[in-house]
């Protein structure tokens, strides 16, 4: 089925690694450009792109600290420079402090609503304006199952991805009538490098939560991401789909 992505143009927020690599390539797969942001990540970013381009897509990587508006604001002007419109945003960057509630400080508070509330929010903001005048567009928000049923040691994650359902939701009435969808993800616990040591000490505990009795992948993830940014998904705004094994 043709999804509709060639030539498009994909901004993927925290699409060096991870979860957000898998994306970037999978979009490329398709024939879309992407752009690829990073914030820290700069090497495996510029790896990211060269895969893209590999794939025979275009690719560029912008740095950008999502939790800083000036700094979305710059990034986004500089894809509009060099691609010239922006057709997906993917919202994947994260940050989480897993701690109990009563062991943190405001602090600890703050990077997690920065980066996962206001990130989506500044994004969203820096995009739509563009979206709007080109009379289409496609946002996929990211947010974990936290944010739907709560865990322990993340309260404040999921008050922060709370926040991001509630915009998802809000967005989508909002910009409907410009032909602009905004959906979101809720994810499970997706297995990646940089939680693997926490992730194999409680393996046989965390299985038992997940009735498909594994963990996520990388690319359990893309598949759905890429449908609702692809012209077969033109019809499905403010849902929140979860990818989750059945966690929730």
């Amino acid at each position: 089925m043709d999804a509709g992505l060639k030539g498009k143009v994909v901004l993927v927020t925290g699409g060096g690694r991870d979860v957000g690599r898998e994306i970037s390539l999978a979009f490329a797969r398709e024939g879309a450009n992407v752009a690829v942001n990073y914030n820290s990540s700069a090497k495996e970013a510029e790896g990211v792109a060269a895969e893209v381009k590999q794939a025979g897509a275009d690719a560029r990587v912008y740095q950008s600290d999502v939790a800083d508006y000036a700094s979305v604001s710059r990034m986004v002007a500089a894809v509009m420079r060099d691609f010239g419109r922006i057709d997906v945003l993917v919202n994947n960057a994260g940050y989480t402090k897993r701690q109990r509630f009563v062991e943190t400080t405001p602090e600890d508070w703050k990077r997690q609503i920065d980066v996962g509330l206001y990130g989506v929010i500044h994004t969203c903001h820096a995009v739509l304006p563009h979206m709007i005048k080109q009379n289409g567009g496609r946002i996929v928000n990211f947010t974990g199952d936290s944010a739907r049923v709560g865990e322990n040691g993340l309260a404040v994650t999921a008050a922060s991805r709370g926040g991001v359902l509630a915009l998802t939701k809000s967005l989508a009435r909002e910009v409907g009538r410009a032909n602009i969808t905004v959906n979101a993800i809720s994810l499970g616990l997706i297995e990646t490098p940089h939680d693997a040591k926490w992730v194999d000490e409680n393996r046989e505990k965390l299985v038992r939560l997940y009735p498909m009795r594994r963990l996520g992948k990388t690319d359990d993830v893309a598949p759905m991401v890429v449908f609702l940014g692809s012209a077969n998904a033109s019809w499905v705004t403010g849902q929140i789909i979860s990818v989750n094994g059945g966690f929730s």
